[in-house]
């Protein structure tokens, strides 16, 4: 079934497209921009309707959009109380009865030329997001130096703080299926501009396919918005959206699967992301394990406070991998995730223990050289413990 065969139910969409233009004060532009749009709609051949999101508008920008509404019947507007460009686009799709969700920006700066392109995979229900990329080798980009720098450095940012693939987070260009957007916008907290990358980065975490079009992109000289501003805001967002996928906060899994794209990766991430996670686990557990191994060897021998020490964090190891890493929540088999953990921490203790007898085979006593050993073996059973969660302990099984 296509995306807009699933959007025909009975009482649900009776349209294919929606055009969200999101606006504050645009007068001067509004109206030339709506009048372009309508032209490239009537090449379509699928029905179409633009909305205009008036954000919070103080000149005469709500009146003018209440003229367009009333002049074109493929026109309406919707007015919000508040600013934000992400506030915006969300109440308009949540709203909408359309089986494909598409905004661009007022201003128009994205040959709309690639409007087919952009809608088409989702309309043939090949894709489910789908983006104009200013970033691609096959992009016609026209911009000055320092936005240039600016844009190819925020998405870099985002690539490694946040492990995405997707080229370009911010292109005012973009489209997503109606049945995806119901159940991924609830996720995305932001209500300005970093409500894009915040969606694109949850729809990969979910599995979702993101089509991208290289675009032709003319930068608007009269862009009001703010960089700096709109530049620490984003990098606070790269923060809290990071916190939010470390600490399993999301409930991507099971968004995934009423989606229908559970997989053994889906809601934890792909294996770089899976190994990035299990790594600061394993980082913070070697520093506890060393901590504890000093404080009990104080009290007691050598190979009591190994297996003491290594217990006490193999049992922290296995709830932090279960929750964080591999995305595993609830109290459903934890109590065998916690047995199958004991079970790797047996191995790992004899691996450590072996460890230890050898450097008291060699006749040294000096504790430091002790927790040097013991960590550089702690290390290697590490690396057997990730291979153990991700093909034994924690494995989903695939639908």
């Amino acid at each position: 079934m296509t995306a807009v065969e699933a959007a025909y139910e009975p009482g649900l969409a009776t349209l294919t497209l929606d055009v969200v233009i999101p606006v504050y004060n645009e007068e001067a532009d509004l109206e030339a921009s709506v009048v372009r749009v309508r032209d490239q709609l009537a090449d379509v051949p699928w029905s179409h309707r633009i909305t205009i999101a008036d954000n919070a508008s103080t000149d005469g920008t709500a009146v003018l959009a209440r003229r367009l509404a009333h002049r074109y019947d493929d026109v309406r507007v919707v007015h919000l109380a508040e600013k934000g460009r992400g506030r915006a686009l969300k109440r308009v799709w949540a709203d909408s009865d359309a089986a494909v969700l598409v905004y661009m920006d007022v201003d128009l700066s994205t040959d709309l030329n690639a409007l087919l392109p952009l809608v088409a995979p989702l309309i043939s229900g090949h894709s489910d997001l789908a983006i104009g990329s200013r970033l691609r080798h096959d992009s016609r980009v026209v911009r000055g130096p320092r936005r240039e720098v600016i844009s190819r450095g925020y998405n870099l940012l985002v690539r490694g703080a946040l492990r995405t693939r997707f080229s370009d987070a911010q292109c005012g260009f973009k489209a997503i299926r109606r049945d995806v957007a119901v159940e991924v916008l609830p996720l995305v907290e932001d209500d300005a501009w970093f409500f894009d990358t915040e969606l694109l980065v949850l729809a990969e975490r979910l599995g979702l396919r993101i089509h991208e079009v290289p675009v032709d992109w003319v930068d608007d000289p009269d862009s009001r918005v703010d960089i700096v501003r709109t530049a620490y805001d984003d990098v606070r967002g790269i923060a809290r959206l990071g916190r939010n996928l470390l600490t399993g906060r999301l409930p991507l899994t099971e968004v995934s699967e009423r989606l229908g794209r559970a997989s053994a990766d889906a809601g934890s991430g792909r294996l770089g992301m899976q190994v990035a996670i299990f790594a600061l686990v394993g980082l913070t557990s070697t520093v506890v394990y060393a901590g504890l191994y000093l404080l009990l060897r104080g009290w007691t021998d050598a190979l009591t406070a190994n297996l003491l020490a290594l217990l006490l964090t193999a049992v922290g190891n296995t709830a932090l991998n279960r929750r964080l890493t591999f995305g595993v929540r609830g109290r459903r088999d934890a109590v065998r995730h916690q047995l199958q953990g004991l079970a790797v921490f047996a191995v790992g203790l004899a691996v450590t223990s072996a460890a230890l007898w050898l450097v008291h085979a060699t006749g040294s006593t000096h504790r430091g050289v002790e927790v040097v050993v013991l960590t550089v073996a702690n290390l290697a059973v590490t690396v057997m413990r990730f291979v153990a969660m991700r093909s034994w302990m924690f494995a989903r099984r695939r639908r």
